[in-house]
């Protein structure tokens, strides 16, 4: 096989709400901390462990603005995309590095309340006519239009 593939799926809690930068010429880039647990139960005491790895999630232009509207701390996000690692030269004259997954595709889990409707009755299986958290993914590569998954999807029959 000759091609690669830099391809990463997660499924976790956001870890802090979206941090937004905006550019010049309209662009902007929203970062947000993702946590995504390993639990197991250690052999030798019989106790429940979990392990938390954190993931430094970056989305661009319309998919940041749309995550910066509907997602907050806590909220359960499935998002996939691609590794990238930044270097640059640290105050301490040290050379820092960090690791990013630059996001493509991405789904809000988390159930969210309507506009006006009790939250404390708010629970159980969540259908398509809830709350505009409940999207397809949205596509965010610069060589496709946003949401043009959303177009091939509708031929699907299920």
């Amino acid at each position: 096989m000759s091609g690669t593939l830099n391809k990463v799926m997660l499924i976790g809690h956001l870890g802090d709400d979206v941090k937004m930068n905006y550019f010049e010429g309209g662009n902007c880039l929203g970062r947000f901390p993702l946590a995504t647990n390993e639990t197991y139960t250690n052999r030798q005491t019989g106790e429940r462990v979990t392990n938390t790895e954190w993931h430094n999630i970056v989305v661009r232009n319309k998919a940041a603005e749309v995550c910066e509207k509907y997602l907050k701390k806590g909220d359960k996000v499935y998002v996939e995309g691609r590794l990238k690692t930044r270097q640059w030269q640290g105050e301490d004259g040290n050379m820092r590095y960090t690791t990013e997954v630059h996001v493509t595709d991405f789904t809000f889990l988390s159930n969210k309340p309507e506009p006006g409707s009790n939250p404390g009755a708010y629970g159980g299986a969540s259908t398509s006519s809830e709350a505009p958290t409940q999207a397809r993914p949205v596509q965010n590569s610069p060589s496709s239009p946003s949401l043009s998954q959303e177009e091939e999807d509708d031929d699907l029959p299920f």
